[in-house]
């Protein structure tokens, strides 16, 4: 158990943090337990980082550390942070990111990994791709106390990297969510996580997927997998370059789906003729709760379509379109947009007091 005072952060961010300081936060360590400790960019050196992750796992100090940005971490930092991930009972989120995992860090990290009780890492851009994703992986194949893994801006690959991840869904059935953002996974590597989606029986919930150079051709994979899922609920592929192709590409196998409750199109390079299909989607799911589809070009013709579905539509809570419509020469279709966007809120509101009102009910 966590004991002594309670505190909600100790915010040491930017602060230089050298030996003698960490000696002196040992007082602070002693008597108070922090929710969140912030040791990002505090220019942590070898012996000072070392006494520092000592001292918190000693005094069981926090449930949350961020230790991003710390890129002077030596060979005796990075065994005390393995020894603060195996043995903590109480911290349950870590933050390391804007650092080299490589070789011994990502090593010791693993190994640690292997025993421990956290629930949420972080490790954006750090380096990852190739051995030391092999390394990292092997590890969470058998780790069942993580529920959340953050890799954007790893630069992971379609090949060798991909094929990592897909392992990893494949073994894992205890990740809840994968954060991939800002890769280079491209559709090759979409078909290697679509295959390890498929052998997902109770896990993940959250799959992240933004920026990664997928195409149209990459949604005929998930076109594939997306029927048989069963515990997907957040699906964002935004910032991809799908068209409408790409959306057309997955309409039919959405309206089989039953699990996925969010769906992110945002900046995916849909017109109105994706908009139309997504409107027939609406219109036959009674699970969709939130569609995201910011930045795209939809103006009159599928503002009309989505419209109209959601008349049809009960359990669209949240449809997210641009604010400000594209501008359009005639003020009638002008006027008009505005009209559709003004209904679509409307009804996606009701929806979302009818939803609130039906656990009660019930």
């Amino acid at each position: 158990m966590c004991g002594g005072g309670s505190a909600e952060c100790l915010d040491l961010k930017g602060e230089r943090l050298d030996h003698r300081s960490c000696e002196a936060l040992e007082v602070v360590l002693k008597s108070l337990h922090f929710d969140f400790i912030n040791l990002q960019a505090a220019q942590l050196e070898e012996n000072g980082a070392s006494s520092l992750l000592d001292m918190i796992l000693y005094y069981e100090s926090t449930t949350y550390l961020d230790i991003s940005d710390n890129s002077s971490m030596g060979t005796s930092s990075w065994r005390a942070l393995a020894h603060l991930i195996k043995q903590s009972t109480c911290l349950s989120r870590l933050d390391v990111c804007n650092v080299s995992l490589v070789e011994y860090p990502v090593q010791s990290l693993s190994k640690a990994l292997l025993t421990s009780r956290l629930r949420v890492l972080h490790l954006d851009n750090a380096q990852l791709s190739g051995a030391s994703l092999f390394t990292l992986v092997r590890a969470l194949k058998t780790n069942r106390g993580l529920q959340e893994l953050h890799l954007s801006s790893n630069q992971l690959n379609s090949y060798q990297d991909a094929m990592q991840l897909g392992d990893l869904l494949r073994y894992n059935n205890t990740l809840q969510t994968l954060e991939l953002s800002n890769n280079t996974l491209a559709d090759a590597g979409l078909e290697e996580l679509c295959d390890g989606l498929s052998r997902q029986t109770d896990g993940l919930k959250v799959l992240i997927l933004k920026n990664n150079q997928i195409t149209e051709r990459g949604m005929n994979h998930l076109a594939k997998t997306l029927p048989g899922l069963k515990t997907l609920e957040v699906l964002d592929i935004g910032e991809n370059h799908l068209g409408n192709e790409g959306i057309q590409a997955i309409r039919e196998s959405l309206m089989v789906n039953s699990s996925v409750l969010h769906l992110g199109l945002a900046q995916t390079n849909m017109t109105c003729e994706g908009a139309v299909a997504l409107a027939e989607f609406l219109a036959e799911s009674r699970f969709i709760q939130r569609l995201d589809l910011h930045q795209n070009r939809v103006k009159v013709g599928g503002l009309m379509a989505l419209s109209l579905a959601l008349r049809i539509n009960s359990s669209l809570a949240h449809l997210d379109v641009d604010p400000v419509p594209p501008q359009e020469l005639d003020e009638f279709l002008m006027e008009t947009q505005k009209r559709l966007q003004a209904e679509i809120t409307q009804r996606c509101k009701a929806n979302a007091s009818r939803l609130q009102r039906e656990p009660s009910e019930s």
